[in-house]
C-alpha cells in the first residue's frame, strides 16, 4: 500500500482564550499530516517529539487522527511553542520558542531511508525547511527522497522567526527547485518578493522545478498554475473562527489528488475539481478553532 510521508514540525499553538491561552497541537506539517489521515490516506509523520507534557499531547492527537509515527525521534528535549495572537478578522500571527527543542532536532542519523521504505510522496515545509542546522539535513535527505517519490513543498513563511528576507528567499528557492509541486499563499510570496508581482514569481518558479503551483488567496479563493495554464476558484464563504491550519488543509487536498490521479493529470477540469475540494475543506477548517481539518465524509 502506498504511504505518504510528511516531514516537519509538530508544536504547540498557545491560542488566546479570554485572559488565558489554550494549548492546541499545531505546526504546518503536523496539521497537514492530520488532514491527510482524516482523508483516509496512509500517512507517516516525521519529526522529533518530546517526552514532556506537550509532546505527549502531540503524540496522542496525531495518533487519534490516524497519523502513523513509526519514524518519529523521541527525546527529552522540550516541545517548541508558538504563541498565537489573533486580529479582529481571525488571522493569526506567531511568536515562537524554538531553541534546543525536540521539534527541530533533525539529523541524517535517524531520518528514514527512502530507497528501502519507498514512500509514494513526501510533503515538507514550514520552519523545519529554513531553521538550521536541521534544514540542511532535511534538504539533503529530501534530495534522496526525490529520486523515488514526488516532493510537495509548502514554505509557510514565518517572518517572526526569520526576519532576514534575503536569507528566507535563498532557503525557499532551493526547496522550490527540488519540488514537484508547491502550495503557497499569496501573502507569503508578497513578503518574500515585495517589489515583484505574484504571477511573475509563479512563472519563474515553474521554470525551476515544480510542474504545479497552488496559490491560496485567503477569502479570495485559490489558483492552480502550470506552464501555460491558470485555473482559479472562489473561496467558500463561512463564519471564520480563525485561519489556523487552512493552508495546511489545502496542501493535504493537493496531496490527495496527486495520490489519486498523479501529478501530470492534475490539469484542466481535474485541477478545477481539486481546487474546489480544497476551497471547501479550507472553509470547514476556518469555521473551527485551531487546526481541525475535515474528514473525507464531511467533504462528500
Amino acid at each position: 500500500m502506498s504511504q505518504v510521508w510528511v516531514a516537519g514540525e509538530v508544536l504547540i499553538d498557545l491560542i488566546p482564550n479570554g485572559a488565558d491561552r489554550t494549548p492546541i497541537i499545531g505546526g504546518g506539517p503536523a496539521n497537514t499530516a492530520k488532514a491527510l489521515a482524516k482523508l483516509g490516506i496512509d500517512t507517516q509523520f516525521i519529526d522529533g517529539i518530546s517526552s514532556d507534557q506537550y509532546g505527549q499531547m502531540a503524540k496522542t492527537e496525531l495518533k487519534t487522527s490516524g497519523v502513523k509515527l513509526d519514524y518519529v525521534k523521541y527525546s527529552d528535549k522540550p516541545t517548541c511553542l508558538a504563541i498565537v495572537s489573533l486580529n479582529e478578522s481571525g488571522s493569526a500571527t506567531y511568536e515562537f520558542v524554538i531553541e534546543n527543542t525536540a521539534t527541530f532536532d533533525f539529523t541524517a542519523t535517524w531520518l528514514p531511508g527512502p530507497k528501502t521504505e519507498q514512500p509514494s510522496l513526501l510533503h515538507i515545509g514550514t520552519l523545519a525547511t529554513v531553521l538550521e542546522p536541521g534544514a540542511s539535513a532535511l534538504f539533503e535527505w529530501t534530495q534522496s527522497v526525490a529520486k523515488v517519490a514526488p516532493i510537495v513543498f509548502d514554505p509557510n513563511i514565518r517572518p517572526a522567526v526569520i526576519s532576514d528576507r534575503m536569507q528566507y528567499v535563498t532557503q525557499v528557492e532551493r526547496w522550490v527547485a527540488i519540488s514537484s509541486a508547491v502550495k503557497v499563499s499569496d501573502e507569503d510570496i508578497k513578503w518574500l518578493y515585495p517589489s515583484i508581482g505574484v504571477e511573475q514569481i509563479i512563472n519563474d518558479w515553474l521554470t525551476k522545478g515544480p510542474s504545479l503551483i497552488v496559490v491560496t488567496h485567503g477569502d479570495k479563493g485559490l489558483t492552480g498554475y502550470r506552464k501555460n495554464e491558470r485555473v482559479s476558484v472562489d473561496a467558500v464563504k463561512v463564519q471564520v473562527a480563525d485561519t489556523v491550519g487552512a493552508g495546511d488543509t489545502v496542501g493535504a487536498i493537493l496531496v490527495e489528488a496527486m495520490e489519486e490521479d498523479g501529478l501530470e493529470d492534475l490539469t484542466g477540469a481535474r485541477l478545477e475539481v481539486m481546487l474546489k475540494r480544497a476551497a471547501k475543506a479550507a472553509a470547514i477548517t476556518v469555521s473551527r478553532v485551531g487546526a481541525n481539518p475535515p474528514t473525507s465524509e464531511e467533504l462528500e
